[in-house]
């Protein structure tokens, strides 16, 4: 067997499974290194209050760095674009959302926009409707900063069977603009702030700090231990032909002795 594995031939074609066990190797410590990297936690500083253009754009999906993202923007609430949010917990106890829809002033890099703002928790809806009734009388274009968390659009949500079919139980950027009187074509963030102040007898709706937990990519891990196998296979696959080799010239060595005799 051993000078079977000193042939020439088998001598050539184990450099070659080992340069093959070699590649799969890298390609195995790549994907790990895929997976630490995709786990480690990106320490972003959510509380340090930036101006919303700086933090997201509108007209486009937000970047994933600004989701929990403590911003400030200038602008004016739009008396009578309130709508109420059905199904909202505040610190464990279901309630109601009052969403209003906010015009951002002008910059130099952004022209006017819409963004919902959150403005309260109530635990009734008799208390949450009497909130937007005080809103909505509120004078038109009054300048104002708006400071709190901005949270990425919710997907839109179909009512109950036997609920009204206006009930909105998600802050849905799609959903709201449906429902926003005059609104055209002008830009919209596709997300909400969640104010740190509440306005109209609301009470300050709880928003945590996002956490920086890091999930462990299983997938990454699991393609590495598939190339690990890969690698050994290459190696156990010159190890099974040079002993078929061996095996072969065995039998033919007993069968021309056999003959001999």
């Amino acid at each position: 067997m051993i000078k079977t594995m000193l042939r020439p031939r088998w001598l050539l074609a184990l450099l070659l499974a080992l340069a093959i066990a070699a590649a799969f190797a890298l390609l195995g410590r790549w994907q790990l290194e895929r997976a630490i990297a995709s786990g480690e936690v990106v320490e972003r500083s959510t509380e340090t209050v930036q101006p919303l253009p700086d933090a997201v754009s509108p007209d486009g999906p937000p970047r994933e760095s600004a989701t929990g993202q403590l911003v400030a923007v200038d602008g004016s609430f739009v008396p009578g674009d309130d709508v109420l949010i059905s199904e909202r917990l505040n610190e464990g106890e279901r309630g109601f959302w009052v969403v209003s829809r906010f015009a951002t002033v002008a910059t130099a890099s952004v022209p006017v926009s819409t963004i919902a703002v959150a403005r309260g928790w109530a635990a009734t809806e008799a208390e949450a409707r009497a909130a937007i009734a005080e809103l909505s009388a509120q004078t038109a274009g009054l300048q104002q900063t708006v400071t709190g968390r901005f949270v990425p659009s919710e997907a839109p949500a179909v009512p109950d069977e036997d609920a009204d079919p206006r009930t909105q139980t998600t802050v849905s950027t799609a959903a709201l603009i449906n429902q926003w009187a005059d609104f055209t074509d002008q830009s919209v963030y596709a997300g909400y702030i969640v104010d740190t102040d509440a306005a109209a007898n609301l009470t300050v709706i709880d928003s945590p700090v996002p956490s920086s937990d890091a999930a462990v990519n299983w997938l990454n891990i699991f393609y590495a231990l598939e190339w690990a196998v890969f690698a050994g296979f290459a190696v156990f696959l010159w190890y099974r032909l040079v002993r078929d080799d061996w095996e072969r010239r065995e039998e033919q060595a007993a069968i021309d002795a056999a003959e001999a005799v």
